[in-house]
């Protein structure tokens, strides 16, 4: 079978880059599995979600059974000095930080991509649910997943055309029932493997108890304050609440209060009925647009303010300084300080920003 490339394969031991990495063999590429050691507490390495013993071994057993090299690199040193990092500054700057973006765009296609290079291969894959395609003009786009339900876009809006150019998806054009047949195909042990949902340096602790452990400056309690302005309890510290939650605030009411600000210059958590949670405007900074230029009047698109939430229709502003600014047709709840505004037109991801 001619070559087609030599390509590198973030492997993880689960059942979406294992089929990735069979699939590239299969179609005749030079396929190399690398999966990367990343940083978990001390003496809770077997807990880090992403690179445990178990799925260390399985991704070993799957490149051996299709003679792919398999390496295991160090990654724990820039995967704490960049994701742990920012997401403990996030939390402590009480924003909801999401540090699987800061993973894609810092340890995948920075960490792992160069090391890609130095392999002198061509192409970086993983096992994301996303596509790519070359416009009219050459430039690489990036569309969501065929699989709605699994679309990983939302984590990906940070890669730019570098990235791209060096990057595939080869389970981008299936469905998660369809990757799980390929595996019993391929005989692939993880062909039955469950999906992993939380953060994975977090292992199984809770992200407050994380927080209060790692914090560096301490974490104050301050007044609880209803959207009146009537004082209503204590928190612990703003560092443990998000916007839109319910849970947890340890305050008795006749409805229902969700945490609608955490309002930082007093330390003080506002909370309030559902009704108020909406708001119709954000604005998100460090805005990344994927086609490398940022268009040059306002336009209407749709707007997603978290990885598992609905698309919202939206008037899109484009500012100075890499700022953003959205305009909701309608209320939208739960808009959150840390997350990402991600744009997308039809199934095409533009690109998004850090909501402010």
């Amino acid at each position: 079978m001619e070559q087609r490339g030599k390509v590198v394969v973030a492997m993880s031991g689960g059942v979406d880059s294992s089929v990735a990495a069979v699939m590239l063999k299969e179609q005749g590429f030079d396929v190399i599995g690398i999966m990367l050691r990343l940083w978990s507490e001390p003496g809770k390495e077997h807990e880090n979600r992403c690179c445990t013993p178990d799925s260390m071994a399985i991704a070993r057993r799957v490149a051996a059974r299709f003679s792919i090299p398999f390496y295991a690199v160090d990654a724990q040193e820039v995967f704490y000095n960049t994701v742990v990092n920012s997401f403990i500054h996030g939390y402590t700057n009480n924003t909801t930080p999401n540090p699987c973006l800061v993973c894609n765009q810092q340890i995948r296609w920075g960490f792992l991509l160069q090391r890609t290079l130095e392999l002198n291969a061509q192409f970086l894959a993983t096992g994301h649910y996303a596509r790519l395609r070359r416009d009219d003009s050459g430039r690489i786009q990036l569309l969501q997943a065929i699989a709605g339900n699994k679309d990983q876009s939302y984590v990906l809006h940070t890669l730019n055309q570098h990235h791209l150019k060096h990057t595939l998806f080869p389970i981008g054009e299936l469905t998660k029932p369809e990757v799980r047949e390929l595996a019993r195909k391929f005989n692939i042990p993880s062909a039955e493997r469950p999906d992993s949902q939380d953060l994975c340096f977090l292992g199984n602790i809770d992200y407050r108890q994380f927080i209060a452990q790692y914090v560096q400056d301490p974490v104050n309690p301050g007044p609880i304050f209803s959207s009146s302005g009537e004082r209503l309890g204590t928190h612990p510290g703003l560092a443990y609440y998000t916007i839109g939650q319910r849970k947890g605030l340890g305050i008795s009411s006749p409805q229902p209060l969700y945490v609608l600000e955490k309002d930082s210059s007093r330390n003080a958590l506002i909370v309030g009925s559902v009704d108020k949670l909406g708001r119709y405007e954000l604005i998100a900074g460090d805005s990344n647009w994927i086609s490398g230029t940022a268009p040059d009047k306002p336009f209407r698109a749709q707007v997603k303010i978290r990885y598992k939430s609905i698309p919202e229709w939206a008037e899109v502003h484009p500012q100075p300084n890499n700022q953003t600014r959205i305009l909701f047709e309608r209320s939208v709840r739960d808009i959150t300080p840390g997350q990402a505004a991600v744009i997308y037109l039809d199934e095409i991801c533009l690109g998004g920003g850090i909501i402010n």
